[in-house]
């Protein structure tokens, strides 16, 4: 099969296109004829040599998938050859084929493409399993998102109104918020512009926001506890804007904050798949129902993974990137 191989450690010149071998499948896994995959920020990390896949992934980047299975081990019961399937990947996307531990793999929602059912698993599994099964949004309660016109972003705008929660976001240019605004965000904030904690409070009556998601890091960890109300709960999944600050430990006592973080990448495959089930019987009914759409900014053909990196990482994309073999 084709993949595409980091040659080296370095920029998106660096990803080629190759013949390499085919996949072997374990007794637990199934093997899929990708029709599509879709990036995302990790991959980027990898190719540059700041992300290294965990022990026993495949060496190819590509945490997602879409395609028809090919081949299915002997243990697996639900899924057989012929069926339409996505999947959340250990790595290996970037190919024309690829295998997956069958507890990993999601039908295709009704109304939803093939190709790009590609941009659903990494960020229904990453929203529904950080802002939902861990910082327990619920209806009613006011939730913030950085980055809301990211792929992560126009996901957790959609899940969280179709949930009942109150949702701002914030992005760095008029069009971006004017699109999460369209996808349902209450309160749309320019952070070149705005202080996002003054609007926050502004939004909240003073009181501050309930959950956050956030992919920049050190540096917004502050003022992303400042924006929090009482039993605020702040969820970081990135540090775009760095890995080490500092904080004032006396914002969070008084108001009974929480802070989390996680990644989805490497975790146990048993806490892989039981998030996926709860995605599957949570998320995908608003998916079916047309509440909650993928949304592709565009693709490129495997060969191309290069300049579809260059785009990422010029950040002017809305949505999610994919790339077909």
């Amino acid at each position: 099969m084709k993949a595409v191989v980091i040659t080296t450690a370095g920029g998106p010149e660096v990803l080629q296109l190759q013949q390499v071998n085919d996949p072997e499948i374990k007794d637990d896994e199934i093997l899929i004829k990708v029709e599509a995959t879709a990036l995302n920020r990790a991959d980027t990390f990898q190719r540059n040599g700041s992300y290294p896949p965990p022990k026993g992934a495949s060496p190819y980047l590509g945490l997602e998938c879409s395609g028809i299975i090919q081949a299915v081990g002997k243990d697996v019961s639900r899924w057989k050859v012929g069926d339409q399937v996505c999947a959340l990947l250990n790595g290996g996307g970037y190919a024309e084929k690829v295998a997956v531990h069958g507890g990993h793999v999601l039908p295709i929602p009704p109304g939803v493409s093939l190709k790009d059912a590609a941009g659903l698993p990494e960020v229904a599994c990453t929203v529904w399993s950080t802002v939902f099964m861990m910082s327990r949004l619920s209806a009613g309660e006011t939730f913030l998102v950085h980055g809301g016109s990211s792929g992560i972003g126009t996901f957790a705008i959609q899940i969280a109104k179709n949930k009942g929660a109150t949702v701002l976001v914030t992005a760095g240019s008029e069009e971006k918020l004017a699109f999460c605004k369209k996808l349902g965000a209450d309160v749309c904030i320019n952070y070149k512009r705005e202080d996002f904690v003054a609007r926050a409070k502004e939004e909240t009556g003073g009181k501050g926001v309930d959950v956050i998601l956030d992919c920049i890091g050190a540096s917004y960890l502050q003022r992303n506890l400042d924006s929090l109300n009482f039993d605020g709960r702040l969820f970081i999944i990135g540090f775009q804007g760095g890995a080490v600050t500092e904080i004032k430990l006396n914002t969070l006592l008084p108001k009974r904050l929480t802070v989390q973080g996680a990644a989805l990448r490497p975790r146990s495959t048993e806490n892989k798949a039981m998030v996926v089930s709860e995605v599957e019987k949570n998320v995908w009914p608003a998916v079916a129902a047309g509440k909650v759409k993928p949304i592709i900014y565009k693709s490129f053909p495997l060969s191309e993974a290069g300049e579809a990196h260059r785009l990422m990482e010029s950040s002017e994309h809305i949505g999610k990137i994919l790339l077909v073999p």
